[in-house]
């Protein structure tokens, strides 16, 4: 085989190795990434908003009280990376959340909620040694924090298996740094227990978070997103 045929062939496989490789690595090696966090699929109503409607068939006494968070909550981030030109969804979640909501009739008391940032993991090894390190500095900045401005004041009591939509406003720490922020959140009571799903957009920079992007390999867009899914058990 002469030069010219081998540069043609090295040329060949430099750009299969360009273009094929960071898509096997996303699509294959990475996967998909996981579904976003949300309620868990059933069947519901939606919660009326006429607070002359009690639309519960259930007294209040049911459901006042202290609601602890529990087991099968997360939270975490999301964030979309760039390989190469080949686009993928980075998703990093813990399940060490602590906090706990307050009931009184259809008055809410919620928070502070803490998440463990240092346990937070993702797919990928070296993505969670730079989020842990470089990116969020856990070490320095070991949780995150939500507090709940004000009492969340609901307009009735909802049934078991009716999902409530509401605006809650609160103070979120990321990296040491905090702001004020409102966060549509989705609830749904049965029986016994509540499940709480929502997100917040995050800008980087805001929170004094240096941007994902590595080396000019990895590069990230200046946002994310922080979700959650939380379980509550009563008493």
């Amino acid at each position: 085989m002469n030069v010219k045929r081998w540069l043609i062939v090295g040329a060949a496989v430099v750009v299969a190795l360009v273009v094929g490789g960071p898509f096997f690595y996303t699509h294959v090696i990475e996967g998909k990434a996981p579904k976003k966090l949300s309620l868990s699929s059933q069947t519901s109503g939606t919660a009326s908003s006429d607070p002359s409607d009690s639309g519960s068939g259930a007294s209040s006494a049911s459901v006042d009280g202290t609601w602890k968070v529990a087991s099968g909550s997360q939270a975490g981030y999301r964030v979309n990376e760039v390989l190469f030109g080949q686009t993928h969804e980075a998703v990093g979640r813990t399940s060490s959340i602590t906090g706990q909501l307050t009931l009184s009739g259809t008055t809410v008391n919620a928070g502070p909620f803490v998440v463990d940032m240092t346990s937070v993991s993702s797919d990928q090894d070296r993505r969670d040694r730079q989020f842990q390190g470089r990116i969020m500095n856990t070490a320095t900045y070991p949780t995150a924090t939500f507090k709940v401005s004000k009492p969340i004041q609901l307009a009735s009591i909802p049934s078991d298996n009716v999902t409530t939509t509401v605006d809650v406003p609160g103070e979120l720490t990321l990296h040491g740094t905090t702001k004020s922020v409102t966060i549509k959140i989705s609830a749904r009571r049965n029986g016994g227990a509540i499940q709480v799903s929502g997100s917040v957009p995050v800008t980087f920079a805001d929170y004094s978070i240096p941007n994902p992007s590595f080396a000019g390999v990895v590069t990230t867009q200046d946002h994310g997103v922080m979700e959650f899914l939380v379980n509550f058990t009563h008493g």
